[in-house]
This record gives structure tokens, sequence and C-alpha cells, in this order.
């Protein structure tokens, strides 16, 4: 009987040490799943370059959130690390090329700017006694205005020696993956060998004790935030040192994937516990997630559901840890348990490499596919142009029998470069990208053309890449044939307003380029105002009913898309097509039919099915080794009611 009992009791309590160690690592846990699911899934997952590419995707957000680390180890919040970042690298970038200042001192200048940001976070928070959301979220606005002010809204190029950080060691270790390591042991250390980090476990368990046992809470926040900026400045060189250039609107949305790996790694919102190794762990489920849905041709709108759901069950799994009275992770909170931790990592290393080595087994046979493979990864699906690139591409794909990957890069330069780097990895045929930057988009492109992976341009070129092919039509010559349309609808005089596009786009910059350049034949036409609405009908709206309080005499505007054109159509009301004359750009659907109805006077027509259509058949020839045309033009086409019903997109 007593052998019996003692069976159960063993029984139970090898069950409630399994769930307690399940409960203590759960981050851990995930990825491993993570892992072994996606390796089950998807054959190009378990590569060395794959895993590589997974390792350099999770630098920029694991350094980042770091930083955000020893915030929300304090209980408080930064919003503004991704500001902060771009900031960063601009100040660098524009230093050392506009201002001729040596190098590395502009580095230490970009860094100082890091630290600057967090100090002002700092003073707000402790002295001003503003919320940490609200002092953040104002630095997030500045930050992201200053790096647009600085750079005039255009991307500036990197030095080339610090360029290097977004290189390979050796031809295969790449730099970042070294930076994230180096960083979170110094993110470890301070957290756990320092007095500034437990200082940090002190105020965010509980800030009034903290302050009654002797710590100077106020300086202690300065130095928290300081830290995280100077991080924040570190991922933001990364970043730039990765695309090859400073992006003013780099890193948005950033400090949101930030927050979220710290939550994901086991720290809680309340403040008071959190480590290194969790972040970390909570960046590359992140990445691996992203990475894996891609792999999968899973659409990018998904892709953002299914982290939102990770992130909610992370933050259930707190709860329920917390419930269950687990460990807490603050870092030396019990005794032994450094060395328990160590060899918690050592056996989870080896359970997964053993079911990720027998998973490989599934895809043994995968290679004799004989469906030709292609990726096209567009700047944006917000927007009706590329959705009838995209669905231009797709019907062509399916014509010609090809497997069509899409993924949406959602404007953010560094995510289109992990997007191409995951095309690259994988094997495809063949690539079509449609930059988001032209020059951001280099360094991913080469990666491909040392793979031999042939690349094709679509709407936009790839600056120092080679590319098989560039199917385009000429955004230049388009915003001329805007001048001329304006001009010559308006009689050659009046007051216009135009409204531009996504700052640091190059769509935005060659457009306003070449209606600048087809004006000078028109001294008679007076531009009045010109602002960006971020090629967004909503933001439309609201810059162009700004714009009439203060110019309700205007006879004409230029929208640099049609969704921009639509909004300001929108808030001309009763004006629009008859005392003032809208042009936009693009000839989407929409457009069209504004085109057709008269209130949009015209639509400079790109054909985007057509332009998705040319890219896949020179896509397919190129993997296939054919020959084709370096330079495909479609012909852009002014669109007016009098030729609308003949123009067919």
């Amino acid at each position: 009987m007593a052998t019996d009992t003692l069976k159960s009791t063993t029984g139970a309590s090898g069950a409630s040490a399994v769930r307690r160690l399940l409960l203590d690592n759960g981050a851990l846990t995930a990825l491993i799943a993570l892992v072994i699911a996606m390796s089950a899934l998807s054959g190009d997952f378990l590569t060395t370059d794959n895993l590589l590419n997974i390792g350099v995707q999770a630098a920029v957000t694991a350094i980042l959130a770091f930083g955000v680390t020893f915030v929300i180890v304090s209980a408080g919040i930064d919003l503004s690390v991704g500001s902060v970042a771009a900031l960063s690298a601009t100040v660098l970038a524009w230093m050392a090329t506009s201002e001729g200042v040596p190098v590395w001192i502009a580095v230490l200048l970009a860094v100082a700017t890091g630290i600057a940001c967090g100090l002002v976070n700092g003073v707000l928070i402790s002295y001003g006694k503003l919320p940490p959301f609200i002092a953040t979220l104002a630095m997030l606005s500045v930050g992201r205005g200053l790096s647009l002010v600085i750079s005039q809204g255009s991307p500036i190029a990197f030095p080339g020696s610090v360029s290097h950080l977004g290189d390979t060691l050796g031809g295969w270790l790449p730099v970042p993956v070294l930076v994230m390591v180096v960083m979170g042991l110094i993110t470890a250390v301070i957290l756990g060998r320092t007095y500034i980090g437990r200082s940090m476990y002190a105020i965010g368990g509980n800030e009034e004790a903290a302050r009654l046992s002797g710590l100077r809470v106020k300086k202690q926040k300065l130095a928290i935030y300081a830290l995280s900026g100077l991080f924040a400045a570190a991922a933001g060189i990364v970043l730039a040192s990765r695309l090859s250039s400073a992006q003013p609107q780099a890193a948005q949305g950033y400090e949101l994937d930030a927050i979220a790996a710290v939550v994901i790694g086991g720290a809680s919102l309340a403040g008071g516990t959190g480590k290194a190794s969790g972040t970390l762990i909570g960046a590359l489920i992140l990445a691996v997630l992203r990475n894996g849905l891609n792999l999968l041709s899973v659409s990018a709108f998904w892709q953002q559901v299914v982290i939102g759901v990770v992130i909610a069950l992370a933050v259930l799994l707190d709860t329920v840890r917390r419930k269950a009275g687990a460990a807490p992770v603050a870092v030396g909170t019990s005794g032994g348990g450094k060395g328990k931790q160590a060899a918690t990592y050592v056996i989870a290393a080896v359970v997964a490499t053993a079911l990720v080595g027998a998973m490989s087994f599934l895809h043994t046979s995968s290679s004799a596919a004989t469906t030709p493979k292609l990726g096209l990864s567009l700047s944006t699906l917000n927007n009706p142009f590329f959705v009838q690139i995209k669905a231009g591409a797709q019907e062509e794909a399916k014509k010609l029998g090809a497997d069509l990957t899409v993924t949406d890069a959602q404007n953010d330069a560094s995510q289109q470069a992990n997007q191409l780097q995951n095309f690259t990895s994988s094997g495809i045929g063949s690539i079509i990208v449609n930059p988001v930057d032209s020059d951001a988009a280099g360094p991913a492109v080469r990666a491909a053309n040392k793979a031999d992976i042939p690349v094709v341009g679509v709407d936009r070129g790839v600056n120092k890449a080679d590319t098989a092919a560039l199917v385009a039509s000429d955004n230049i010559a388009g915003g001329k044939l805007g001048a001329k349309a304006m001009a010559e609808k308006l009689g050659g005089k009046g007051k216009i307003v135009i409204l531009q596009g996504l700052a640091g786009t190059s769509a935005s910059r060659e457009r306003g380029a070449g209606f600048a350049e087809g004006l000078k034949a028109y001294p008679g036409i007076e531009v009045v105002a010109q602002q960006p609405a971020d090629f967004d009908r909503t933001k439309g709206l609201d810059v162009m009913t700004n714009l009439l309080q203060a110019h309700p005499d205007i006879q004409g505007v230029f929208a640099e898309n049609d969704e921009m054109a639509l909004g300001a159509i929108k808030a001309l009301g009763s004006k629009a097509g008859t005392s003032v004359s809208v042009i936009g750009f693009d000839g989407t659907p929409d457009g069209l039919t504004a085109v057709k109805a008269g209130t949009l006077y015209a639509s400079v027509a790109q054909q985007p099915k057509q332009l998705g259509r040319i890219a896949v058949e020179n896509a397919l020839k190129a993997a296939e080794g054919k020959k084709v045309e370096k330079t495909v033009m479609v012909p852009v086409k002014v669109v007016t009611k009098e030729n609308v019903a003949g123009f067919g997109g």
C-alpha cells in the first residue's frame, strides 16, 4: 500500500514538475514547437541559409527589444524606439555625407542622438510627471518628424565603412546576428550584475517601496530611458546598414514588435520581471513566424492576424503562470536558478535538434517538384494600383502554369529585404520585386544575384544590383504629362495645389519631379501649396480640407495618385469638376469611375495589370534561361472623359 502511494505521489510530482517546467519556459516551448511545425510544413525552412536569414531578420527587433526590456522591467513603456532608431540612422548618414563629418564622429553623434532622446523621455516622465505612454508617444512623433526634416523626405546613402555592419563575416556569418548577440549579453549583464539592473526590478516591483528604501528613482529612470535610446540608436544603425541607406520612414511600427517580443519572452507589463534571454526568444518567435508564413505563402494580412493571436496568447500564458505560482522571470530570484536554467536550454536544444532532424526526412523528395516557382514582393497591397499589379501577375502565372507567391512589404524597406531574403533562401526560380525604395532593395537583390536567381523589377528599378529586366512605366514622364494636362485645362494660368505621396518613396519623388519639370513650360501656373497625404484617400480628404481654408480660390489639384485625388474630390464637393480641376495618377478602377463621372478631370494611367502580366512573363523566361529585354516600357496615358471608354487598364 505504501509502495502504491509512493508511486502515485511520484507520478503526480513528475507531472507537476513537467507542468511547472512548461509554465516557467513557455516562450522557449513555443519557439521549439514553432520550429518543429515550420520544419514539417515547409521543406525550405530547415536550411542553413534560411536559419541565418531568421537571425538577421530578428536582429533589429531584438536589439530594440533589449532596450525596451529595461523600461518594461521598471514598469514603464517606450513607444518612441522605432522613430529614435530612424532619427539616429538619419543623423549618421546626413553628418557623414552632406556635412562631411568623419564617420567615427558621425557614429558617436548618432548614438548621442539616441541617448538624448531617451533622456528627454526620462525627464518628461520623472520630473514632468507625464505618463510614460504620453511622453514616449510625443517623442515618437518628434523623432519621426526630425528624421523627415533632416532628410527632406528622401533616403540618404549610408557610409560604406558602416554599411559593413549589414554584411557577413567569412561569407556566411551575418554581422547583424553578432551585434544582436553582443547587445543581448550586455543586457543580461546589466540586468543581472549591476546596481542599475537591480534597481529596475525594485522600481518595477514597487516604486514607492524602492524610493523609501533609498533608491533615487528619478535618476534611475533617466538612466533606464537613456539605455533604451542607446539600444534604439544601435538598432537604427544596423537596420540602415542592411539597407545601405538611412530611410526617414524606417522602423515604423517596430516599437510594437519590440514590446511584443519582451512580453512574449515572459516579461510583465506590470513590471518587476523580465530577462534578456526571454526577450531574445520573443524576437526569434516573431521572426520564425514571419519567415515561416512567407515560405508557406500565407497572405501578409493573415500574418498580422497570426502575430496578434500569438501576442494575446503570450499575455494569457503570463496570467496562467502567475495564477499557478510559476517562478518569476526576474534575474537571480531563486537559488541555483541559473544552473537549472542553463540545463533547461541545453535539454531544449537537444530535443529540438532531434525532432527537427527527424522532420527533415519528410521533405527529401520535395525537390522533385516540376512547377516553376516565382516570388513577387510588392511595396504595399494597401493601394488599388498595386492590387491590380498583383491581379495581373496572378492571372498570368495561372495561365502559364507557374506557382506565384505574393508578399506585401507594407511600405517598409526592411520588411521587403526580409521577404526577398526568404525568397532567395527557399530556392525560388525567379523573383519579381516592386521596391519600396530602389536603393534599399539593392543589398537583398545582390544576394539573389549571388545565388544565381534572376530578378525582375516592376514599376520601379533597383539600384546597385543586377536585374534581368525592368517592367515599368516612366513616373517622371507621367508627371510631365500631368502638368501638361493641367496647364491645357486651365488655359496656361491659375493657382493649384499638389498632394504628395508617402515621403521617401521613389514614386512620390519621381512623379513630383516630373510634374515640377513639366510646369516650367507654363509660368502662369502658380503652385500655392504642396503637402503630403501619404497616397491615402482619407489623408487626401483631410489635407485638402485644410488647404481649402487657406486657399479657397484654387483652380486645380494635382495628386500623385488616384486615392489622394478621390479624397480631394470629396473635400471639394461641388467644386470638383466645375471650378476646380483635379488630376490623379495610376488609372485605378475608382479613379476611372470618377473620370467618367466628371469629378476627376484626368488620371495619368499606368496600366498596372499589364505591368503584372509582363513581369511574370519575363520572370518565367529568365528562370528558364531565355533572353529577355533589359527594359520593357508600358505606355503611360492621360485618361480623360473623352477617352476613358476605350481605356482597358
